[in-house]
């Protein structure tokens, strides 16, 4: 059988996701080491994986809206006439896609209806992502020994985000607050308050604290200095590749289901993740040194209870 020449891998989806895709994007980069790979993504994450070493190309067209974006969309995926197609997306949009391209279809991975490579396992979206693809990649079979059985996938590797991070010796040990999420989920905070409380706390501990966060978050750095002027807030000035060397130095980060965290968790610090109900850990955590504290409301998560976890990683001598 000719192997494949032209591949598209598929990711849309959230920093988090996208974080917890690498194993697999670099597993396919693995198996098609003289393949010519795409991914199509969206815009916010085509700079990062255009720097990437997975793909030879990224393309971020991949949530058209109107009618005429969905025809040009599917113009382009015919004109590049791939062999294969790995979709680790796997949604109602993607399946379309794979539809729109009959009646010869590349061999398409995934669950779309009639696909060459599907991922047959029922019970597939009560897997945690790492493992859920790593089993979508078996099933194509291009990873015999994936790691499949609940938390045997290590965390991702980032070395590529990292490069040299220096290390300052006598430093405080640091800890990185991230107190935010997408802005449409509030039910994902743990509230500015008690960070601003465990900040004051931990810095009585010993600890250097930053304030990591998108520019929307500068509200909420601003109540956690109210409390805790030592803080410095970075939100706002930091970008991906900023977080991961932030992580990489970090002795300890706590913060609330997203995607920053995935990259902190990844770059080595140790991590305590705060979850709702809104969204399941055993499904999309972070994954490394990572304690998860979930509290169907966050707002009844004690502060003593998060201290305590940050305390069980690390106490260093308080300052003098």
């Amino acid at each position: 059988m000719t192997p494949p020449a032209k591949i598209l891998v598929i990711k849309l989806s959230a920093l988090g996701d996208m974080i917890l895709a690498f194993p697999s994007f670099a597993r396919i980069r693995a198996a098609h080491t003289d393949a010519r790979i795409s991914l199509l993504t969206t815009p916010p994450f085509a700079s990062l994986m255009g720097r990437s070493p997975y793909f030879d190309a990224v393309e971020g067209g991949g949530r058209p809206g109107r009618v005429r974006d969905w025809v040009h969309l599917i113009g382009a995926l015919r004109r590049g006439r791939y062999d294969r197609v790995y979709d680790l997306q796997t949604s109602n949009r993607t399946n379309l896609m794979f539809q729109a391209l009959r009646p010869f279809p590349p061999a398409w991975s995934g669950i779309a209806k009639g696909c060459a490579l599907p991922h047959r396992n029922p019970e597939r979206m009560q897997m945690h992502s790492l493992e859920r693809h790593a089993e979508q990649l078996r099933d194509a079979g291009i990873w015999l020994d994936a790691p499949t059985a609940p938390l045997s996938a290590p965390p991702p590797n980032i070395s590529w985000m990292l490069g040299d991070v220096p290390q300052v010796p006598g430093e405080k040990p640091k800890t990185l607050l991230v107190p935010g999420s997408a802005g449409h989920r509030p039910d994902k905070r743990w509230p500015p308050q008690r960070y601003g409380d465990l900040a004051a706390r931990l810095i009585d501990q010993g600890y250097d604290v930053d304030i990591l966060g998108a520019a929307q978050d500068r509200p909420a750095a601003k109540i956690i200095r109210g409390k805790a002027p030592l803080a410095r807030d970075l939100t706002g000035e930091t970008d991906l590749f900023g977080i991961a060397a932030l992580g990489a130095s970090a002795a300890l980060a706590v913060g609330n289901d997203t995607g920053p965290m995935h990259l902190i968790a990844a770059a080595g610090a140790s991590c305590v993740a705060l979850f709702s109900n809104a969204s399941d850990p055993a499904l999309s955590a972070p994954r490394g040194r990572v304690t998860v504290l979930r509290s169907p409301n966050l707002a009844d998560l004690s502060l003593q209870s998060v201290l305590e976890a940050c305390l069980t990683y690390r106490t260093p001598e308080p300052a003098q």
